[in-house]
């Protein structure tokens, strides 16, 4: 995906007009939608519920953090459980896959440079995110961020922001549940704001935050063991279903 993206501008003809083998899905193993982007940027305290259960004050302006691509799995790949913590929690997310360089965005046309949509879940450590005010060290741990399994492109929403159901579950249990239209700040803004910052690249993947329902936010404390299932789902983007697995030793 990453490859096509790099394309150029005419990667969108070139995925309609390509053909080959057919794999069902059932028997398909899906990659990070994108293996090796150049950025993952990430949004922390962007639902409002989530701002609320986490303690927070509402922010002027996008809190964002950055992952590396070794947290990225697929999305059926098993989640590791780092064997230095055990407060690893869940937190369900929108991602949008940039199709284009963008710059200087306006919001008017930010959503011009959106290849498309779909899932990853931001799986953090929050004993290591919170050592320090950055969020960096409890959200890059290998292996633990599923991101996929399709990019369904921009134009199946008419270039308008999204308006999905977002639910996550483990072991069917639904934790999150919520709307992408709850969004703090939305994809145009979230766009603008980053592009003013840096060039975004064909490629990058920015996840735009969790809603309410975290693990670390309820009383008492609640955060995924060994052999749980995670399941995120987002409508019209499809699922990950990843199974929690402890670290090994080499």
């Amino acid at each position: 995906m990453g490859a096509l993206l790099n394309s150029g501008d005419g990667w969108f003809q070139a995925a309609a007009a390509t053909d080959g083998e057919r794999i069902a899905v059932g028997d398909a193993a899906f990659a990070p939608l994108v293996p090796h982007p150049n950025k993952i940027i990430c949004l922390g305290l962007n639902y409002a519920t989530h701002i609320k259960e986490m303690g927070r004050d509402t922010p002027r302006y996008p809190t964002l953090f950055a992952k590396y691509d070794g947290a990225l799995i697929g999305a059926n790949d098993p989640i590791t459980l780092p064997r230095v913590s055990r407060t690893v929690d869940w937190e369900a997310e929108l991602a949008f896959v940039i199709g284009r360089p963008a710059r200087h965005a306006t919001k008017d046309e930010a959503l011009d440079f959106v290849a498309g949509y779909s899932i990853l879940n931001d799986v953090t450590v929050r004993e290591y995110q919170r050592r320090t005010r950055e969020f960096l060290a409890g959200k890059t741990f290998e292996a633990t961020t599923p991101l996929g399994p399709e990019l369904v492109t921009a134009d199946e929403f008419g270039g308008k922001e999204p308006d999905l159901e977002i639910r996550c579950e483990v072991d069917g249990e639904v934790m999150q549940h919520s709307r992408t239209s709850d969004l703090l700040f939305g994809i145009a803004d979230i766009v603008t704001y980053v592009s003013g910052i840096i060039t975004l690249l064909p490629g990058d993947v920015i996840c735009t935050g969790t809603p309410g329902g975290v693990g670390d936010g309820r009383d008492p404390k609640v955060y995924l063991k060994d052999g749980q299932t995670l399941r995120t789902v987002i409508e019209g983007l499809g699922e990950t279903v990843n199974r929690c697995a402890l670290e090994t030793r080499d």
